[in-house]
């Protein structure tokens, strides 16, 4: 895959997609194996989450790695909370940059650098705002505490050119994805239910590039099910 040069690229790679995995670490080796094991399930994205001192060392040696050995995946920072936090990441290599919070200045960063911004939303008042700073996705977060699936139909109500993500314990199952697609959602973020714990701490790549795989399976799935009206 050719990255996308434009904000608006990305984020139509990004929607294209549907199902953002997430994680924390700052051992790099460990970083390299679940980017690889998304590459070989077919997720073309991966958020590293700026969580630890040792964080942004971690992702300025995974994104030149993985421009050489999994250029189909796109990597993104989250828990980016300023805008010089964001610059930071921008600069050594996240595609996108995903926040729990809605900050002015980090907005403004990524629309100087045509990156999309996702942000953490809760009420109606940080979505529109966050439109208003030129924001294409909202984080929903964190989601099961906001209302759910239900919350999400109802903003659409008001809001019906805003595309939500939910995050925070969103499950990766046949039931929880057809709620949250089936609501109107436009891609969901999944940590531990879909980077098992277990297989991380075990290295176990093979097993989790096929837990991977089944979880792109299923959202495509639901996504086409969902267009059909079925």
């Amino acid at each position: 895959m050719t990255r996308p040069r434009t904000r608006f690229g990305l984020t139509a790679a990004i929607l294209e997609s549907g199902l953002m995995p997430n994680f924390a670490t700052d051992d790099i080796e460990v970083a390299k194996g679940i980017a690889q094991a998304c590459a070989d399930g077919g997720c073309t994205l991966l958020e590293f989450l700026n969580r630890g001192v040792g964080a942004p060392a971690a992702f300025g040696a995974l994104a030149p790695w993985m421009r050489e050995h999994t250029p189909n995946v796109l990597l993104g920072a989250g828990t980016v909370l300023d805008g010089p936090t964001a610059a930071q990441f921008i600069h050594v290599g996240a595609a996108f940059i995903v926040a729990p919070n809605l900050n002015p200045d980090v907005a403004k960063v990524c629309n100087r650098l045509a990156i999309p911004y996702i942000p953490g939303c809760g009420t109606a008042t940080e979505i529109s705002n966050a439109m208003e700073m030129g924001v294409d996705i909202v984080k929903f977060f964190p989601a099961p505490f906001l209302g759910g699936p239900a919350a999400v139909k109802a903003l659409l109500g008001p809001f019906p050119q805003a595309m939500f993500m939910p995050s925070g314990g969103v499950e990766v199952d046949e039931a929880s994805l057809r709620a949250w697609f089936g609501a109107g959602v436009a891609a969901v973020s999944v940590g531990g239910s879909l980077l098992a714990p277990d297989l991380i701490a075990a290295r176990d790549w093979p097993a989790l590039a096929d837990r991977i795989r089944k979880a792109v399976d299923l959202v495509a799935t639901i996504r086409g099910d969902w267009r059909r009206g079925l």
